[in-house]
């Protein structure tokens, strides 16, 4: 009988993660097809979903890591990731709003040959923002990591072992989750699946958590950014040159250079901002070289619960 390898990060949900937990291992029962672990990470949580985690923990499926700072989801995932010891590999949200009454939907396909199957949704009830932040992170995974046209990631997806065994070869600090599982398969798919609204409090991505995380994409996954940066300075270039050319002109015909030269003074302080952007942009990636050079961890783990010694050797 396959075994299921449930990862949830959590991060501040005490009064929805139970909840979560019930529906996966009921629905997982109901099915009885495969046996399962649920790996429930805390991030470093400000309320109480740790001691809600220990409580659950009693049942000896279920294995806690607790995080000794708030590293991030993706760190989250990837501590989960090095503690799976199923044929699949679930992860979904601690928010209620993947159903697990919908994973075999995800699994079934799964089955019938792919190495990694995300829920797509028609509606995400998110706020504009964090919609926002999906359609950045999207861009980012075609255009930069190279996924598949047409494919969506989403936090709520299933993927074979060696998919996770290859993910977490990746030990340096700032993981991108999706860019690493798409760096071992492109036999990827999609499901639709209904969207369901947060059973309890806000999203715990802030905008600086999503800039941390598009900066991860952008600089560990791709050189394209850089090279963008050689294509716009050979524009401005041309652009240099030709109003150049066209302030000597005027210069030669006699025309006022009052109102030309107030465009070239903007011109100017915009071009300057943007070889700012670049340098800062070059600035992160040697930073994060540095960092990575440095040996900084993805994640620190302070405390784990059904975790037993032969499992972490």
């Amino acid at each position: 009988m396959k075994k299921l390898s449930f990862v949830i990060p959590c991060y501040c949900s005490e009064k929805s993660i139970k909840q979560v937990v019930d529906d996966i291992i009921k629905t997982v029962e109901n099915d009885g097809r495969y046996t399962y672990e649920i790996i429930c990470v805390n991030d470093y949580s400000e309320d109480d979903t740790y001691s809600v985690l220990r409580d659950l923990a009693h049942n000896s499926k279920i294995k806690v890591l607790n995080m000794a700072k708030n590293f991030g989801q993706h760190s989250a995932l990837m501590a989960g990731f090095n503690e799976v010891t199923g044929d699949i590999v679930v992860c979904l949200d601690d928010d209620g709003q993947n159903p697990p009454s919908e994973m075999f939907r995800l699994i079934d396909k799964l089955e019938e040959g792919y190495d990694l199957v995300s829920a797509k949704y028609k509606n995400k009830k998110h706020s504009l923002f964090r919609k926002f932040g999906s359609k950045v992170s999207f861009f980012m995974s075609t255009h930069l990591v190279g996924m598949p046209k047409g494919i969506e990631l989403n936090s709520y997806c299933v993927c074979r072992r060696f998919v996770i065994d290859e993910v977490i070869k990746y030990k340096n600090a700032y993981p991108f989750v999706h860019g690493l599982m798409l760096r071992a398969t492109r036999n990827v798919a999609n499901v639709y699946i209904d969207h369901q609204d947060r059973s309890y409090g806000q999203s715990g991505y802030t905008f600086k958590k999503l800039l941390g995380l598009w900066m991860n994409g952008f600089t560990a996954f791709s050189e394209k950014p850089l090279r963008l940066a050689t294509y716009v300075g050979a524009v401005n270039i041309a652009i240099a040159l030709f109003w150049s050319v066209i302030l000597i002109i005027q210069f030669a015909v006699g025309i006022s250079l009052n109102y030309s030269l107030f465009i070239a003074i903007n011109v100017v302080l915009f071009l300057t901002g943007e070889l700012m952007f670049f340098v800062g942009l070059l600035g992160e990636y040697i930073g994060r070289m540095y960092i990575c050079i440095n040996n900084a961890p993805q994640y620190v783990i302070k405390e784990k619960i059904n975790v037993d010694k032969k499992e972490e050797e």
